[in-house]
């Protein structure tokens, strides 16, 4: 099979398309034989070393096809099944992967593979930050960055459905026009705007109840600034780099805010919080009230090229890879 693999840390050279043997699953494992995989920035991080690996190492923790093989013991999949996993090992970038059979999920016949590889990781992110992370509420507003990234699509989708009033940040005209037509009930250009100073205009003064950043050191502050009294700053990427250290008792002179820093395996731990991250997402999206724009396609073998476009913010929505 073709894989994609790197001996070091570095930028998109690192990547080397190289011919593998297909593995065979151990016990609680499957093998799933890959229709798309997700590009996601979690990989951009591994690659560069800021989440390290060890080495030589795939990369890629999402994907979505069909189980074309299974180990000892598997009892949660069959042969010919279609599945999904957003959570490694690292290792999709390939024609197939082996995956423990607790990590992966079943794909409703509705959503198409695609969809899923698209979507898994993206989509469960969107799930526990608007679900469990912060219980968004009929009536909150909240402050999004990225609005028109993969995770915030759909998250701004999400919570409008709830009865959310959404801000998002974007960096260009399109993508505002993009973020608009997904559920932003308004947009602020990042780089042209004080974003502090827009939100409290739009909240005449009060500020939002969450802020959701995964841009991370460039935004860190005005995202402070933005909340209200008890507010909550959600640091879920580092898009710009790690933000700094400060002194909590910011938190305290700010209104008695709250900061916390996420990642989806501590919600998706066991697989009975897997199963239910992922078909609250699925319904999401069979109802209409979530849709998936697959913003690129892009071949396995174009993979240096996807991870630039990717580091360069000149995607939308998702980015899927076709091996």
């Amino acid at each position: 099979m073709r894989a994609v693999r790197i001996d070091r840390a570095g930028g998109p050279e690192v990547l080397e398309l190289v011919e593998l043997e297909t593995p065979t699953p151990g016990s609680g494992q499957v093998l799933v034989r890959h229709a798309a995989i997700g590009l996601n920035f979690i990989d951009v991080y591994q690659r560069t070393g800021l989440y390290p690996l060890s080495y030589p190492t795939g990369l890629g923790l999402e994907g979505a096809g069909i189980v074309e093989a299974v180990g000892d013991g598997v009892s949660r999949f069959r042969i010919g099944d279609r599945i999904a996993y957003a959570n490694g090992p690292p290792g999709a970038y390939a024609e197939a992967h082996v995956v423990a059979e607790d990590r992966a999920v079943h794909v409703p016949p509705e959503i198409p593979l695609e969809s899923a590889a698209a979507v898994m990781l993206k989509g469960m992110t969107a799930e526990y930050l608007v679900r469990r992370t912060f219980h968004v509420k009929r009536g909150d507003t909240i402050l999004l960055h990225a609005a028109a990234g993969g995770v915030g699509q759909i998250l701004s989708q999400w919570a409008k459905s709830i009865g959310a009033t959404v801000i998002g940040t974007v960096g260009s005209e399109a993508k505002a026009e993009l973020a608009r037509s997904l559920g932003c009930d308004h947009v602020i250009l990042y780089d042209r705007e004080d974003v502090a100073e827009r939100v409290k205009t739009i909240t005449g003064g009060e500020g939002v109840a969450v802020a959701y950043d995964s841009v991370g050191k460039s935004t860190f502050e005005s995202s402070l600034a933005s909340l209200a009294r008890r507010g909550t700053l959600v640091l879920f990427g580092n898009a710009s780099g790690p933000v700094p250290p400060f002194d909590p008792l910011r938190l305290s002179r700010g209104g008695s805010l709250y900061v916390t820093r996420p990642t989806l395996f501590d919600y998706v731990s066991t697989v009975e919080e897997l199963d239910e991250s992922a078909a609250a997402l699925f319904e999401v999206i069979r109802s209409g009230a979530v849709k998936i724009e697959i913003g690129q396609t892009v071949p396995l073998s174009k993979i240096r090229d996807a991870h630039e476009t990717l580091e360069a913010r000149k995607t939308t929505g998702s980015t899927i890879l076709i091996p």
